[in-house]
């Protein structure tokens, strides 16, 4: 391997720590937000359902990178006061996919049969107690597939970070690229490579946490339903 590949494996490299950084504080966000909206658009107030109805459709119905820069550069214009590049991205991360991820509370919690919420409120249940206990466990199993697909997206998105001088992956080579525009296949090449990987970690994850939410609603694992409904 020669040298200049060396240097730019590794210089890619010097970017992960900020980029797993910004992707994992933009799912923890993103989790946060998306049960806090998705149940606030199943409240029986009106209010409440219409101030998370209108924190979606802003957010999910905007560029990304338009809301990066506004809260990074325009922000600062308004109020005067300038966010770290690193904590500005991460909430934009988060208030994006968050919007898109109280879809999926909302669609999660309407899946659960009618029958669990009549059941609950015969055991005398409060509508905390209803949620907590009924309600969000078996809520909880429908929502990962689809947030497996949002926290890769999400992670993907952390290359936008680079606007803004995050020094993530994304950011590093483009930094390289003038020096080694002859290397090009290898710079993007281990980009790649990487977020590949990274988004593969976060399946594997996601997959042994549907596995753990199957087995406490004693449901069969989704491989092996497939194979008895073969037998």
């Amino acid at each position: 391997m020669s040298s200049s590949v060396s240097h730019i494996i590794t210089s890619v490299l010097s970017g992960l720590t900020a980029t797993v950084t910004a992707a994992l504080g933009g799912i923890a966000l993103t989790v946060v937000l998306a049960l806090a909206a998705g149940l606030a658009l199943r409240s029986p107030s009106r209010v409440v359902r219409g101030i998370s109805r209108v924190y979606v459709e802003i957010f999910r119905g905007t560029s990304e990178v338009v809301q990066l820069f506004w809260l990074y550069f325009v922000l600062p214009v308004l109020v005067g006061f300038q966010l770290v590049p690193m904590f500005a991205g991460i909430l934009v991360l988060g208030l994006n996919h968050g919007a898109y991820g109280a879809e999926i509370v909302r669609g999660a919690v309407n899946s659960v049969p009618r029958a669990q919420f009549e059941g609950a409120v015969a055991l005398n249940l409060t509508p905390v107690q209803r949620m907590r206990r009924v309600i969000l466990p078996q809520a909880f199993a429908e929502m990962l597939p689809p947030f497996n697909n949002l926290f890769i997206q999400l992670l993907k998105s952390t290359a936008l970070l680079s606007f803004i001088a995050v020094p993530e992956m994304a950011r590093q080579g483009e930094l390289l690229r003038p020096v080694f525009g002859a290397e090009l296949g290898w710079i993007y090449g281990t980009e790649l490579v990487l977020y590949l990987v990274l988004a593969l970690l976060i399946t594997g994850g996601m997959r042994l946490l549907e596995r753990f939410a199957a087995r406490r609603l004693g449901r069969a694992p989704a491989k092996m339903t497939a194979i008895a409904g073969g037998v």
